[in-house]
Formats: C-alpha cells, structure tokens, sequence
C-alpha cells in the first residue's frame, strides 16, 4: 500500500511546485517585464496617485460627462469583484424595464436629442466592467457634454476622436471609445 501511495504524494506535491508556484511567478514575471502597464492594472495617475483604470469602467451621471454603458454589476455600479454578465435574455421582463429606464435617463439630460438612442448605451458588457462605448454612443452624447461644459462640439468631437481606439491588429473588433480616458481628457481641458 505504501509503495503506491509515494509516488502519487511525490507526483501531488511536485505538481504544487510546477502548477501553483513555479508557473505563477514565471508568467506574473514575464508580464511584468515585457507588459508593465498592463500587468499593473493600466492604472492611470494623476498627481502620483491612482485616479482610474484603463481597463475598468466607472459610473458617470454628470452631464458634464460621457456615460459609460450599464453595469452589470449590481448593486455596485463597476465593481470588479462582481465581474459577470446578467444573464438577462432579450424576453426578460426585467431587461425589458432596465433597457427602458436607461433610455429615458438619456433622454431627460438631453431633452432636444431625437436621435436613436445607440444599444451600448442602453446595456450591459458581457463582464459589467467595459470601460467602452461605440463612437455612435460618443456621438450621441457630445451636444450635451458640450452644453453642459460650454464648450464647442468641435472641441468635444475632437477630443472623442483623439480618444477612439481602432480595430486591433486593424481587423480584430470594432472600434471603441474609452470613457474613462475621455472624461479625464475633458476635465483636464478645462
């Protein structure tokens, strides 16, 4: 019994070694050399100190800035140790209302805009963190960023464009406009 016992100890433990220790440090090194940004959370500072993350979206009601799409994430608006999709089917009465209310939060800070309100605004990312929209959903919005801001829809445009990330690669997605990075960018331009 014992000659069998040892070498399936011997293999669990090195198996713990490779698997659960070695592996981990190798790749979390590698990650931290060749991408730092990245593996460091793409924090974004300001100040020396950590304002945002590229990566994770923030809850926006201000007038004065882009809203990000919905967040999943209930009750917490972003919270990343909630990271899921809602599970919500297009015949869920429950999508049905959030969709609806959603639509006329946008519609009530920006009453003069008839425009077809764009689905990214209206619902949630797979993870409930997407820190992006469509440039539609950005387009949608500049007349009243602008407004509130008094500022030129020029400007604000030109800001969105400059925060529009293109297909990876060239071909891979669509492409996406950070929020985040387009809020601090207005707020710094003030």
């Amino acid at each position: 019994m014992l000659k069998e016992l040892r070498p399936a100890l011997v293999l669990t433990v090195a198996l713990t070694v490779v698997t659960g220790v070695a592996y981990p440090l190798a790749v979390t090194g590698v990650g931290a050399v060749v991408f730092p940004s990245q593996a460091g959370g793409s924090l974004v500072m300001q100040d020396g100190k950590p304002v945002a993350s590229e990566l994770i979206g923030q809850p926006y009601s201000d007038p004065k800035h882009f809203w990000s799409r919905a967040s999943a994430t209930s009750p917490y608006p972003y919270n990343a140790a909630a990271s899921s999709g809602s599970n919500q089917g297009p015949l869920n009465p429950a999508l049905a209302e959030a969709v609806a209310a959603r639509v006329k939060a946008l519609r009530d800070a920006d009453p003069g805009n008839n425009a077809p309100v764009p689905v990214d605004l209206v619902t949630a990312s797979g993870s409930g963190l997407d820190p992006h929209i469509s440039p539609e959903g950005a387009e949608y919005q500049v007349a009243r960023v602008a407004r509130a801001r008094n500022l030129d829809a020029a400007k604000v445009r030109a800001l969105v464009a400059a925060n529009t990330e293109g297909r990876q690669l060239g071909v891979l997605g669509e492409p996406r406009v950070n929020v985040v990075m387009l809020n601090l960018a207005l707020d710094a331009a003030r």
